[in-house]
C-alpha cells in the first residue's frame, strides 16, 4: 500500500493526502478516484499530454517510462525530468511513499 501527497501548482489548491493506496493502478486512476481534477482528453491510453504530472519523490515506485510515453512526454507544457504521463504511472507491488506535483489544470483549458 503507498501513501501520496499530491501538491498543485494552483496556489488557491491545499495538498491531499492519499492513504493505503493499493498497487497495480496507474496515478490517473488514483487521483480520479479522489475526484481531484486531472484532465485525460484521449481517456488515459497514452495518446496525448493532458495527464501530465511530475513526480517528486518514488518514482522506484512506478513502473519504467516507455518509449512511446517519452516521446509524448516531449510535446508536453513544461516537461522536466521527473515528468510523466498519470495514466502510465502504475504503481509497483510493494508500499511506499510518493509526492507529486500536478500542473495547473487551468493550462489546459481549450485544448
Amino acid at each position: 500500500m503507498y501513501n501520496i501527497k499530491i501538491n498543485f501548482e494552483q496556489k488557491d489548491l491545499a495538498p491531499v493526502l492519499l492513504q493505503n493506496i493499493l498497487p497495480g493502478q496507474s496515478l490517473l486512476e488514483v487521483i480520479l478516484k479522489e475526484d481531484i481534477e486531472l484532465h485525460h482528453n484521449c481517456g488515459g491510453v497514452c495518446a496525448c499530454t493532458t495527464c501530465h504530472l511530475y513526480i517528486n519523490k518514488g518514482i522506484e515506485f512506478i513502473e519504467e517510462i516507455s518509449d512511446k510515453e517519452e516521446d509524448f512526454i516531449d510535446r508536453a507544457i513544461n516537461p522536466r525530468l521527473n515528468s510523466r504521463l498519470g495514466c502510465q504511472s502504475v504503481l509497483l507491488n510493494g508500499t511506499g511513499e510518493l509526492e507529486i506535483l500536478l500542473p495547473d489544470q487551468t493550462q489546459f483549458l481549450g485544448e
